[in-house]
């Protein structure tokens, strides 16, 4: 039998009833409505619950995530999804500037490090915060320097905490033979297609068929999977990030914003907005938010003017000032100046997050990068070593991370060859003609979008 993950409604109902709590509407009688029909609660950490329900509780789970949909929000007015209202809601929005963008080696570090803190996160996705640590303890790598391994993991361990049984074939330190594919190396390469074809001034529209045109479904995932679904039927932006799509404020936008900071150099504003008009065809308010925080934090980072902090800075700019992303993140960065010691950060922001959010959550995993990054001074094995440390989304976390200390390195020599070597200068992907393309050349090409003027010269 077939499980599709991510849109089985009888499991996107239980994602739909926890989205409610966080965004502030009152899903109780929802609740109490299906528990009383015997509906389930959503998969954990699978993305679909291993038994088909009955007829009546799919068609049920349907009108139910209409009903949720109706509900409305004490939080609307402090978290607004348009671009002018999130505006109004940041104080301190930040001024345009001009400056000149990064050199195509700083490009090709970003990139590298955005692909080896992904790869150094995959084995550990979807584990709890015990188990990774455990994993990266018994090999004698905690705190995280290298890539994780099962030489000298005993037996037990593993089968206490399996890896990821998609990644470990490609993404152990014994087994790494170039980057194998991943969703948080695809939509920078989706969106530097999407610049080479647009340009800067891109739609929503255009973002959504491009996906049509070359991203396959089957590589998409959460909210991404369901605004697919949703074109599909007929649904266009930006509704196609409300109906139906409990995965809003997850971390999917997130991962997609790389390439409008890389473009926007020094000009975290315009980065931001470009992300903006990105997000907006999956996600809304905290979801949109964390996609603008990274690229404002990358565009900084690109100008080589401003040390982390600053980077972080320009990040929180341009998210509204009320609301829980701004929150979560203003509790990272104080705790990162607090603490010498990582994992206490990170029990702290577990404690916080944990028993309220999902693990792909967009605020407890943006507030983990930021800590993460503050923490270690933009130093880039500390950077994206902590980030996986921390659990949740432990691919996508360490990317951001990883992209983000790499472009401040400014040079791949500055990456340790550790990292550098396992990938051979080779990612794999199934996004337009992408496949075997060494980061230098993406660099380039990056490049090229950075400077347009650069095709003409």
């Amino acid at each position: 039998m077939l499980r599709l993950t991510w849109v089985q409604p009888e499991d996107l109902l239980g994602h739909e009833l926890r989205q409610a709590r966080l965004d502030g509407r009152e899903p109780a009688a929802v609740a109490a409505r299906w528990r009383a029909a015997g509906g389930p609660d959503a998969p954990d950490r699978a993305g679909a619950s291993p038994h088909r329900v009955s007829r009546y509780l799919r068609l049920l789970a349907d009108d139910l995530l209409d009903e949720l949909a109706d509900l409305p929000s004490r939080l609307a007015e402090d978290e607004p999804t348009d671009l002018p209202g999130i505006r109004a809601a940041c104080p301190d929005w930040p001024a345009a500037r001009d400056l000149a963008g990064p050199a195509p080696a700083a490009l090709e570090a970003a990139w590298l490090g955005r692909a080896i803190g992904c790869l150094l996160g995959k084995p550990v996705e979807k584990l709890p915060l015990d188990g990774v640590r455990a994993l990266a303890q018994a090999a004698g790598n905690w705190p995280l320097t290298g890539y994780f391994t099962a030489r000298g993991v005993p037996a037990p361990l593993l089968d206490a905490y399996p890896w990821n049984r998609r990644s470990a074939a490609t993404s152990l330190a014994e087994n790494i033979d170039g980057m194998p594919e991943d969703d948080d190396l695809n939509y920078p390469l989706l969106n530097l297609l999407l610049l080479q074809r647009h340009g800067k001034s891109f739609t929503t529209a255009d973002v959504a068929r491009l996906w049509l045109d070359e991203l396959p479904p089957g590589r998409t995932f959460t909210a991404e999977r369901i605004a697919y679904r949703n074109l599909l039927g007929g649904i266009e932006p930006p509704h196609t990030a409300r109906h139906r799509n409990p995965f809003r404020e997850w971390i999917g936008a997130l991962i997609r914003a790389d390439v409008h900071g890389w473009s926007n150099p020094g000009d975290p504003a315009a980065a931001a907005e470009q992300a903006h008009r990105d997000a907006v065809l999956t996600h809304t308010a905290n979801g949109v938010y964390a996609a603008m925080f990274t690229a404002a934090v990358i565009a900084t980072a690109a100008a080589g003017t401003d040390d982390v902090h600053g980077c972080l800075r320009a990040g929180r700019a341009v998210v509204p000032s009320r609301s829980r992303l701004a929150e979560a993140v203003d509790h990272a960065v104080r705790l990162a100046a607090a603490h010498e010691d990582f994992d206490t950060i990170v029990d702290e922001l577990h404690a916080t997050y944990a028993a309220t959010h999902h693990w792909v959550h967009a605020v407890p995993n943006t507030a983990l990068i930021a800590a993460a990054l503050s923490h270690a001074d933009g130093d880039f094995t500390g950077s994206l070593g902590r980030a996986v440390s921390g659990g949740w989304d432990t691919d996508s976390a360490g990317a951001t991370a990883g992209s983000v200390a790499g472009l401040l390195a400014g040079d791949p020599a500055a990456l340790p060859d550790r990292w550098r070597a396992p990938l051979k200068n080779r990612l794999a992907t199934t996004v337009g003609d992408f496949d075997g393309t060494g980061f230098d050349s993406l660099a380039h090409l990056t490049h090229l979008v950075t400077h347009p003027e650069a095709t003409r010269s």
